[in-house]
């Protein structure tokens, strides 16, 4: 299990949860490992057993270990559940329960094939690993990616508004290849009209990509029917509120999943204090420019006892890398509730079942 969570951090956080799998034989020998490399990819399971498909390997009789019980739907991917009992494997341990709905019920599959299914073994560190995506499962909301590009001095314009760029081209790659997995971006209507942006996921000659996320517009005001962000394709959406929350309803009523919040400072503030970003990407530019347009505006934090604590997120490449000249800064809200790591367990699961 250790080996699967580790497995699982290779992975980028989204619409889909990290996980990882490993699969042992009957002596106890690893096989292959498997990871979720995001939305639209197979899942640990599928890449485990594709993995060893290639290289010949009979998986009779062997044990699955996975951080989150085998999902039971056909999405973009095939059911886990079913590609397991396909593959002969007579034993699955899993961490915890699959809490979303369209995904749930794989055990109970495995169960009725006949797989000897478990539960429980590293619940609390899958728990942790995910904390954030299970809580935007639950509240039936979006994943917020909140993405911001600064100068060292937190600046993200100079006093004169120019922007282009902060960022080096490495981050700039980086962003689009983010904006390219995404089901919407989000910025104000005031970005709109200062900064006329496209909001469009582009490869490195410039190029759109082939997979292009919602471009969504936040706030009451209109903006202008020639603005770039409208497009062609109708990917664009208005969300008339100034509310993130009420926002981010709408994005998911609409069927998106993962959001990059990109605005300016009072779209990235309003979301920060309210308390709705799963995921924070700065990119630091070793810039100064002493003045200009903060990064940030007023989170209503008076005093240091009450200031946002963040962790480095070790995930999708690591908390800290170098791009360029610049820094990119992976980070997630700090843990402040004790996780509770008793799994729940299908009805038809006796509690001797779990570990």
């Amino acid at each position: 299990m250790g080996a699967a969570l580790e497995a699982a951090l290779r992975g980028p956080r989204g619409a889909n949860p990290l996980v990882g799998a490993v699969v042992v034989d009957p002596a106890g020998r690893h096989l292959v490992t498997g990871f979720h490399r995001g939305a639209g990819t197979a899942h640990a399971e599928a890449d485990a057993i594709s993995q060893a498909t290639a290289a010949g390997l009979d998986l009779s009789g062997c044990t699955m270990v996975v951080t989150l019980e085998p999902c039971n739907h056909v999405g973009r991917t095939g059911p886990c559940a079913e590609a397991i009992i396909a593959a002969g494997i007579t034993d699955v341990v899993y961490a915890v329960d699959d809490p979303h709905d369209p995904a749930a019920g794989g055990a109970a599959t495995l169960r009725a094939a006949g797989v000897r299914v478990r539960s429980g073994l590293g619940a609390a560190e899958s728990l942790d690993l995910n904390r954030q995506w299970f809580e935007a499962v639950t509240a039936k909301r979006p994943f917020v990616t909140l993405h911001i590009a600064q100068t060292l001095d937190s600046r993200i314009a100079a006093e004169d508004g120019t922007s282009q760029w902060i960022s080096s081209p490495e981050s700039l790659a980086d962003n689009h290849a983010i904006r390219s997995r995404i089901d919407a971006i989000l910025v104000g209507t005031q970005t709109v009209l200062v900064d006329n942006p496209r909001l469009t996921a582009r490869n490195a000659s410039g190029a759109l990509a082939a997979s292009q996320p919602v471009r969504a517009v936040m706030g009451l005001r209109d903006f202008p029917a020639g603005a770039a962000v409208r497009g062609t394709d109708g990917l664009v959406a208005h969300l008339r509120t100034r509310d993130p929350r009420e926002a981010l309803t709408m994005l998911y009523r609409s069927g998106t999943r993962h959001v990059m919040v990109e605005g300016g400072s009072r779209i990235l503030s309003a979301f920060l204090s309210t308390g709705l970003v799963d995921e924070l990407i700065v990119y630091l530019a070793p810039t100064l420019l002493g003045s200009g347009t903060p990064a940030l505006g007023s989170l209503g934090i008076t005093t240091l006892a009450d200031a946002q604590q963040w962790d480095w997120d070790g995930s999708d490449g690591g908390a800290v890398r170098k791009l360029g000249r610049d820094l990119r800064l992976h980070l997630r809200p700090q843990r402040t509730v004790a996780l509770d790591p008793q799994p729940t367990r299908d009805s038809a699961e006796p509690a001797q079942g779990g570990y």
